[in-house]
C-alpha cells in the first residue's frame, strides 16, 4: 500500500464522534495540517457533528409524520454542512488554505432515491483544481444532487461512501477513515474483552463484517473501495500521528495478505427478528407468492430454512427481518394469508444473528462443524442456519449472544494472547 508520504492525493474522513464539538475539529484540523506539511494534496469529507443528524430527522418527523422525502433530505443534509465550513475556519486559523464544499457545489450526481440516494457521477475538475492550488478541500458527506437538481442523501452511514467515491474519482493513493475505534478487531472488544485488532482484512472480509453487524465501515462503502481497489485505511481519530504513522486496519485485497487465517473475526447483529409460517402448503411457486409481496413492501428477508413437508402437503417455512421491520412484515403477511394458505404466523424478536468470517474458510474443511459443536458444547440452540463460500451465520436466542461470542471466538483460536 502506499504510504501517501509526499506529493500524493489522499482522502480522509472524519466521522461524528471525531467531529463533536470544536476541541475535537480543532484535533482533526491538526491532523490535516500534518498531511499538508508531508506535501500531500488533501481532500477531506466530514459526517455531521455527534447526535446532529438524529436531531435533525426528529425535527424532521415531528414536521411532518408523512414528510416529502425531497425535504426530509434538504433538512438532514444540513448537519454536514455546518461541519465542513467549521473546520475550513479551524483550518484557516491554523493557516491552512481551505474551502467547503457541499455535494451540489462539487458535483456528486446521484439518482432520486432520497434517504438512501447511489452516485452516479463525481465531476472532480473542480476539486482537482483546488487541490492542484494547494487548498484544503472539506467536503460534506452524505449528499449529493439528483438529476431533478434536489438535495439527495446517501443513508445513514453514507459519508463513508463519499469518502471512498472521491477517492476513486481523484485516483487518490489512498482513503483514510478516522473512526472512534482504532482499527478492525476480530469481535467486538467490548463483549469479547481478548479480541485483537487486525493489521490487514481483504475486503470480502470486511464487507461481510459490515453487512453482519460490524459498525466500523457502512457496507456500501467496502463494496465500492473493493471494486475500485482504493486502499483502504481505519484509523483512531484520538490517537496521535497522522495516516501512516498510526497502527489502524488495512482493507486490501486478498493477495495482499501471505499468511490468511482461517477465520477473521466473529460479529453478531441484533437487528434480527425471526418469523415462523405454519403450515405453509408445500406446492410450487409458493415461495415467491410469500416473498414476492415482503420485496414490494421493501422487506429485506435474510435467513431462510423450510422443514420437509411430512405428508407432502404442509410445511413450515422460518425466515428473518430487519427487527425494525418485523410489524410491517407481519402486516403484510397477515394481509396475504388467505391467498397465501398458511394456518398461523409466529415471531420473535428476542434473536441474534452470529456469524464467522474469513476468506480461508474456502480452502479448509471443518470450520462450520467447529461452529455448531461449539455451541453444542455450551448448550446454545440453533435456530436458523446460512453460509456463503466465506461467512458461516447462525441465529440463537439474544439471551446467548455474550457467552456464544466469546466461546467462537476461543474455539477458532482468534484469542489474544
Amino acid at each position: 500500500m502506499t504510504n501517501g508520504q509526499g506529493n500524493s492525493q489522499i482522502v480522509m474522513k472524519f466521522g461524528g464522534t471525531s467531529v463533536a464539538n470544536i476541541d475535537r475539529l480543532r484535533a482533526v484540523a491538526a491532523k490535516v495540517k500534518a498531511e499538508v506539511l508531508r506535501g500531500n494534496k488533501v481532500a477531506v469529507v466530514v459526517s455531521a457533528m455527534s447526535g446532529v443528524t438524529n436531531d435533525l430527522v426528529a425535527l424532521a418527523n415531528e414536521a411532518g409524520s408523512s414528510y416529502d422525502t425531497n425535504e426530509y433530505d434538504a433538512v438532514v443534509a444540513t448537519g454536514e454542512q455546518a461541519t465542513s465550513g467549521l473546520l475550513s475556519l479551524c483550518l484557516q486559523k491554523i493557516g491552512v488554505p481551505a474551502r467547503s464544499w457541499q455535494g451540489w457545489q462539487i458535483p456528486i450526481l446521484t439518482d432520486e432515491n432520497h434517504g438512501k440516494a447511489r452516485i452516479i457521477d463525481i465531476d472532480t475538475s473542480e476539486l482537482k483544481a483546488s487541490l492542484l492550488s494547494n487548498i484544503v478541500c472539506v467536503i460534506a458527506g452524505f449528499q449529493g444532487l439528483s438529476p431533478q437538481k434536489r438535495i439527495t442523501t446517501l443513508g445513514r452511514g453514507g459519508s463513508d461512501t463519499t469518502a471512498v467515491a472521491l477517492a476513486a474519482a481523484l485516483s487518490a493513493s489512498r482513503c483514510d477513515i478516522y473512526t472512534d475505534v482504532d482499527g478492525v478487531y476480530t469481535s467486538d472488544p467490548r463483549i469479547v474483552t481478548r479480541a485483537k485488532k487486525l493489521d490487514k482484512i481483504t475486503y470480502e472480509e470486511m464487507l461481510e463484517m459490515a453487512s453482519l453487524g460490524a459498525k466500523v465501515l457502512q457496507t456500501r462503502s467496502v463494496e465500492l473501495a473493493m471494486n475500485n481497489r482504493v486502499p483502504l485505511q481505519v484509523l483512531s481519530s484520538f490517537n496521535e500521528g497522522v495516516g501512516s504513522d498510526l497502527l489502524g486496519t488495512q482493507v486490501v485485497a486478498e493477495e495482499e495478505i501471505v499468511e490468511q487465517e482461517i477465520v477473521s473475526g466473529v460479529t453478531y447483529s441484533r437487528d434480527e427478528a425471526k418469523i415462523t409460517l405454519l403450515q405453509v402448503p408445500d406446492r410450487p411457486g409458493v415461495a415467491a407468492a410469500i416473498f414476492g409481496p415482503l420485496s414490494d413492501a421493501n422487506v429485506n428477508v435474510d435467513m431462510i430454512v423450510q422443514n420437509i413437508s411430512e405428508n407432502g402437503s404442509a410445511t413450515d417455512l422460518t425466515f428473518t427481518v430487519p427487527r425494525s421491520e418485523l410489524a410491517k412484515a407481519l402486516e403484510v403477511l397477515e394481509a396475504c394469508k388467505n391467498d397465501l394458505g398458511f394456518i398461523a404466523s409466529v415471531s420473535d424478536d428476542n434473536v441474534v444473528k452470529l456469524s464467522v468470517v474469513g476468506v480461508g474458510m474456502r480452502s479448509h474443511a471443518g470450520v462450520a462443524n467447529r461452529m455448531f459443536a461449539t455451541l453444542a458444547e455450551h448448550n446454545i440452540n440453533i435456530l436458523v442456519i446460512s453460509t456463503s463460500e466465506i461467512k458461516i451465520s447462525v441465529l440463537v436466542a439474544e439471551e446467548f449472544t455474550e457467552l456464544a461470542l466469546r466461546a467462537l471466538h476461543t474455539a477458532y483460536g482468534l484469542d489474544a494472547s
